[in-house]
């Protein structure tokens, strides 16, 4: 096992290398409404080095017009193209391995419009494949039919595997507890996650971004699922203490960052 790096230490100068970093947001860049310190000069220094940022998010439950707005209401203006989400990772993927096919999705209006508006039929009756994703309007009722149609042995697939979604005042359930109450009452978790830290989404991001793996950072606050993606797939990655993981994380971690940073407000002199 490699060995873990020190905090806010570039040894090898591979942040000169990079031209593409890829953002999670949550925990990463901000916490609810709140930018993270230094989130916003860091965005500016890659744009000044002549390099790009990319968000990418596990967070199913918006589409990229919501961050989009959202960022546009914090100060910051970027178009559609610098957002992917799990969601739309997810669309490519059905399409790719089950076209055509009827879906029950687990999911917000605007995941379900998302969907629908590129073409995959969404059927809550005679469902061909179930997808679950983060749905912040759940109840018992949906949580009962996904069970159903769980149990009854449908492909099931998963937009991301993540725990817990952090916000300004701490954090909230996630898809993954959501697959822990299907797991309880269905005997199943998914049987495919499209979201970090599988290469599905990251090889999305690259083809639709055209950039090169080996010159692009994945930098997130997560261990399990944005340095995961990044190590595991030939990113460069990079853990941000500034969200919902700590050394003592770390230090018990199967998955080890290439780098670690306090946040990216550490990173803007190395880039």
């Amino acid at each position: 096992m490699k060995p873990i790096p020190q905090i806010n230490i570039d040894e090898t100068a591979k942040l000169k290398e990079i031209t593409c970093f890829a953002l999670d947001m949550d925990g990463t860049i901000y916490l609810g409404e709140q930018w993270i310190d230094g989130a916003r000069d860091f965005l500016a220094a890659v744009e000044a080095a002549g390099k790009q940022y990319i968000f990418l998010t596990n967070n199913s439950s918006k589409g990229p017009e919501n961050y989009v707005e959202k960022l546009a209401k914090m100060g910051l203006s970027v178009g559609n193209d610098r957002v992917v989400t799990s969601g739309q990772a997810t669309i490519y993927y059905l399409k790719k391995n089950f076209p055509g096919k009827r879906v029950f999705l687990l999911g917000n209006d605007l995941l379900k419009k998302e969907f629908a508006d590129e073409g995959i039929e969404l059927d809550e009756e005679t469902p061909e494949v179930v997808v679950t994703g983060f749905d912040t309007s759940l109840d018992y009722a949906k949580m009962c039919k996904v069970c159903d149609f769980v149990r009854s042995g449908l492909p099931f697939i998963a937009t991301h595997p993540d725990y817990n979604c952090p916000t300004e005042t701490g954090f909230i359930p996630d898809i993954g507890a959501i697959h822990a109450f299907i797991h309880a009452s269905a005997g199943r978790y998914p049987d495919h996650i499209v979201g970090k830290p599988s290469g599905d989404i990251m090889d999305y991001l690259a083809d639709r971004a055209g950039v090169s793996k080996a010159q692009t950072a994945m930098i997130g606050d997560r261990l399990y699922t944005d340095v995961a993606a990044g190590v595991n797939n030939g990113y460069t990655g990079i853990l941000v203490l500034s969200g919902e993981a700590t050394m003592e994380d770390v230090a018990v971690s199967e998955v080890i960052p290439d780098m670690i940073f306090d946040s990216v407000k550490e990173m803007i002199g190395l880039i």
